[in-house]
């Protein structure tokens, strides 16, 4: 059987569940979506703000970078933007775990950036903070310092939160000042401003649950969720080496915020892999309003393969999140990236995107298509929309002209070549599907004014139809100069 034919008996449902969700969020007019959002994300925090998305992820060394866009559609093709490069020796590698928070400060409301980096050795990693200069995410940005101050706490993912009027640091660290000593916990301090903290650290949870010590006991990337006066901190349990990287739950139940006892922690998980979606290590994470405010969301990363690790291959995914009727925050189950989802309740529409067909130039009456998942060319095309494509830029490099074809009717599934033969199939996120899903747009072979398309990896071939079905080839003589030209219309 044919990967397409595969690849059209799972998307036939995915069209209806598109079609679901588009009916259940009327309030936006944003394009749909499918994760991931990005070809590596690890550990991301993200944000709506006056009209724009913001998120950060892991750089690992060099610039702290911000994504910034009006969609989630759009947010997956932005470029990262540097908004601080100023790393001073000691503080200059394993730069992990950026987040960033709005709040009130000395100097008015200002945004603060919290990462952890050191040296390069682990047992250096401590947590850094960042003042923007006005109310842009964007920066510019000024050094403030180690969060921790003259403790020599080791410590990495630092978060915030203000409970009754307190603002309150919480982080992964550990009881001694070497991280090899101990397990990870979470702990929570008081803060004096927003780059300081004030007085004595507590425990607030240690992995002493068998889910919490698969692979390696750990604690860590420790966030705040707040809804009708509750406080929850979701924090990642588990080694994020390993598949079973998930998230548990911390309930504030009142009283001292820095008392142990006033938290209780959930004795199950709250998110986890789920093997049926191919979604492995959902964990890092955070959550953010819909643009309208009336949905909530988490943001986190994950990988698609049971056998990657803490690296690079994991991505940034976002879905919407629900809550029980005992006032907890349910995440649900992390979904597959095949999975086409309704945007974010109030998104705007965001910038048109151009729709074309592609149509032959040797067979005027005929258009590519894709039916059952392949592509082929074809004269009245029902539904139309078969035979629309977003032409954007291209996903293994958008530079010297290079581009990829979006369906229209399955965003987020993309014209790749398989063994010269091609397929429609959801974008999985790899180099071998980016390099196989990208082309070099060129003038067209028969005719300098219409367009041919060149196999990113396969320069020596060209998009072409034979027989109306659509191939990767060689092009030795003046029929393959026509098959392979094309006309772009609307």
């Amino acid at each position: 059987m044919r990967a397409g034919r595969v690849a059209r008996s799972v998307l036939a449902g995915v069209a209806g569940l598109a079609l679901v969700l588009a009916m259940a969020s009327p309030a936006s007019a944003g394009p749909a979506f499918t994760n991931p959002l990005n070809s590596t994300g690890p550990d991301p925090y993200m944000t709506w703000y006056n009209g724009n998305y913001y998120m950060m992820t892991t750089p690992w060394s060099g610039p702290l970078t911000m994504r910034k866009a009006p969609t989630i559609a759009a947010m997956k093709t932005t470029t990262p933007t540097a908004v601080f490069s100023a790393h001073a020796t000691g503080r200059n590698a394993s730069i992990w775990a950026p987040e960033f928070h709005l709040l009130n400060g000395p100097n008015g409301q200002r945004w603060y950036v919290y990462y952890s980096a050191g040296t390069g050795d682990i047992e250096t990693q401590r947590v850094h903070v960042l003042e923007s200069s006005g109310l842009d995410p964007m920066g510019p940005y000024t050094y403030k310092g180690m969060v921790f101050g003259s403790n020599n706490w080791w410590g990495i993912d630092g978060s915030v939160v203000t409970i009754d009027n307190q603002l309150y640091f919480t982080w992964s660290g550990v009881p001694t000042t070497l991280w090899r000593d101990s397990d990870p916990h979470i702990y929570i301090v008081a803060m004096s401003n927003p780059w300081t903290v004030s007085g004595a650290r507590t425990v607030i949870s240690a992995p002493t649950y068998d889910w919490e010590r698969q692979g390696t006991p750990m604690n860590e990337g420790p966030v705040a969720i707040q809804r009708n006066g509750r406080t929850f901190i979701t924090y990642s349990a588990s080694a994020c080496q390993g598949p079973d990287y998930k998230i548990g739950q911390l309930t504030y139940t009142g009283g001292n915020v820095l008392a142990a006892g006033s938290w209780v922690k959930k004795s199950t998980p709250i998110f986890q892999r789920n093997d049926a979606a191919s979604v492995y290590g959902p964990a890092h994470h955070g959550f953010f309003k819909s643009p309208d405010g009336t949905e909530d969301w988490i943001v986190y990363h994950a990988n698609s393969s049971s056998s990657q690790g803490c690296g690079s291959t994991r991505t940034t995914r976002i879905q919407k999140i629900s809550w029980n009727a005992d006032g907890t925050p349910n995440l649900g189950v992390p979904v597959s990236t095949s999975t086409v989802l309704a945007p974010p309740s109030g998104e705007p529409a965001g910038p048109a995107i151009t729709v074309n067909r592609i149509q032959s130039y040797n067979f005027a009456d005929r258009f590519v298509r894709h039916i059952n998942m392949d592509a082929r060319i074809d004269a009245n095309v029902s539904p139309l929309e078969d035979s629309q494509w977003r032409i954007v830029g291209g996903l293994a490099s958008s530079a010297d002209g290079n581009v990829s074809f979006e369906s229209v009717n399955f965003p987020g599934n993309y014209l790749r070549h398989v063994n010269y033969d091609f397929v429609l199939a959801p974008n999985d996120n790899t180099a071998t599907f980016r390099n196989d899903a990208t082309f070099k747009r060129v003038a067209g072979l028969a005719d300098a004014s219409a367009v041919s398309f060149q196999s990113y990896n396969f320069p020596d071939r060209y998009i072409r139809h034979a027989n109306y079905v659509l191939r990767i080839d060689a092009i030795t003589n003046a029929t393959g100069r026509a098959d392979a030209t094309f006309r772009l219309t609307s």
